[in-house]
């Protein structure tokens, strides 16, 4: 039995600009915090010839390039894995499409599991780069680096994408007290919609791709925000790091009017009034968790629970992509 698990994330400054329709043209740059809520990947061998795959649905099938669901074919087929009298499952904490990045941390845990399965060692940059080739080379979805890197790496993580495609993480730079404010004022409030997160970030990527010079200039801005926002942290100077919240909120809307809906913006303003200092929906957009800083933390409690939002609380992961059984 393998029991592998991957972290979803907060962006803390710069989606967007780990696209590759940005970053090959300006070098992208962004702050991401891994949390301890997990996607987890269960392999254990059978004694039935069947390779049997579940997730919201199950497979039943007899090798590997019958299976349905692309990420766990692509999987098996980049690890040469066929599959027989095997068992894979997954499960998560929080349901995708809610903007944590779930498709980035399923795909490293997954991939983290079936190297396990075959006795390899793999480096996180390695899980993150075999993630990316999958999803967004192979399967040609939509999407930045960020979500596979933060969940394969773990921690408070800053990465900078360069315009050849190599991407540094380092960690982010900031005292220990820091480090403990920002976890115990940082809240997620669940707005009640799921989204694809590809869907929304297609039409930037193409408006990128077009050279639309708006969005290309609203993400040169979008950079320049996480950099004073990892600035921030480094000085531990946290309320200016919630304003930039608050900036990266209003470039998001107007890159693409599809981030938010009245409801939202309603939740938002809702928050900034109830002791919030500030905050920004997580993710691509669209729906999923609204994340705010907060020092009056039980007043804006009482005011999401009246709005009908619940709270997840949480914790920062500092293992990232890692397996917890094996036996």
């Amino acid at each position: 039995m393998i029991i592998a698990r991957s972290p979803l994330r907060v962006t803390l400054g710069g989606g967007g600009t780990d696209l590759r329709s940005f970053y090959e043209r300006y070098g992208g740059f962004l702050v991401a915090a891994a949390i301890d809520k997990y996607v987890y990947i269960t392999i254990h061998e059978t004694f039935v010839e069947d390779l049997i795959v579940k997730y919201s649905r199950l497979e039943r099938v007899l090798s590997a390039e019958q299976v349905e669901h692309p990420i766990f074919r692509e999987a098996l087929r980049l690890l040469d894995i066929a599959g027989p009298a095997l068992e894979i499952s997954s499960m998560a904490d929080i349901p995708a499409g809610t903007g944590l990045g779930s498709s980035g941390s399923f795909t490293t845990a997954l991939l983290k599991a079936l190297h396990t399965y075959k006795k390899d060692i793999v480096h996180p940059r390695e899980l993150a780069e075999e993630a990316c080739h999958i999803e967004i080379g192979i399967l040609q979805e939509q999407i930045g680096k960020q979500d596979q890197y933060i969940s394969a790496f773990g921690g408070v993580t800053s990465f900078t994408f360069a315009v050849d495609g190599t991407v540094h993480a380092a960690p982010t730079p900031m005292t220990t007290a820091t480090l403990y404010n920002l976890e115990e004022n940082l809240m997620l409030f669940f707005t009640g919609y799921s989204r694809s997160a590809s869907a929304v970030l297609a039409d930037q990527n193409q408006r990128t791709l077009q050279h639309e010079d708006a969005v290309e200039r609203n993400l040169i801005e979008l950079k320049e925000i996480a950099e004073r926002s990892q600035t921030a942290l480094q000085r531990g100077d946290l309320t200016c790091f919630a304003a930039l919240l608050d900036a990266q909120w209003e470039h998001k809307k107007q890159r693409t009017p599809a981030v938010s809906n009245s409801a939202i913006d309603e939740w938002h303003a809702l928050g900034r009034a109830n002791g919030a200092l500030g905050g920004k929906l997580v993710g691509a957009g669209g729906g999923g968790f609204l994340m705010f800083y907060a020092e009056d933390k039980a007043r804006l409690r009482r005011a999401m629970a009246s709005a009908g939002l619940r709270e997840v609380r949480f914790r920062f992961d500092f293992a990232g992509t890692s397996v917890i059984v094996q036996s």
